[in-house]
This record gives C-alpha cells, structure tokens and sequence, in this order.
C-alpha cells in the first residue's frame, strides 16, 4: 500500500471500545494515536491496536465507508475485527 493510499481504519482501544477513523497515512496515524496526539477519543484510551483498515483511490470514498462503518453495531464491528487479516504496517503492498 502506498503510505499516501486514503484508508478508512477500525482501532481497538484499551478500553474495549472501537474507534473509526479515516488518513493518507496509515502507519503514521496509528503511531500519532498511540503517541497521544491522534484523536480526542483515543487519547485516554491507550494504547491503540490497528484492527482493520481497507484503502481507497479518493479521499471521499474513504470518507463514505467511515461513515458507513461507524453505523454499525459492535458485533458487527467485532465480526469485521475477526475476520480481518491485516499484514504487519511495515510489510503492507510489499
């Protein structure tokens, strides 16, 4: 994956609560979360653990699927979670 790809992303959070977001850099954005500087959300709720993401070509197609996402509900979160196998970041496209 290019580290520019626009992805809608699904993290973990300490607290066991999901949380959604959408970037142009993935890696960069789950080290900022976990370094405290991500969103509001996660802040008091560390660390972090990448559970999901999907890359798309535009920025508002990322942006659609965020929303979309964020309408589900926890068990289907879980389930997206699950069946997700995601490559370590370092190793992503390549």
């Amino acid at each position: 994956m290019n580290p520019k790809t626009n992805c809608v992303y699904m993290l973990l959070c300490s607290d066991d609560t999901f949380y959604t977001g959408w970037t142009n850099d993935l890696e960069s954005r789950v080290k900022a979360h976990n370094a405290g500087a991500g969103a509001k959300y996660t802040k008091g709720r560390l660390p972090v653990i990448l559970v999901y993401h999907e890359a798309f070509e535009t920025k508002s197609a990322a942006l659609k699927r965020e929303i979309e996402i964020k309408k589900l509900s926890r068990g289907e979160k879980e389930q997206m979670a699950r069946s997700f196998e995601a490559p370590p970041l370092g190793r992503v496209g390549k």
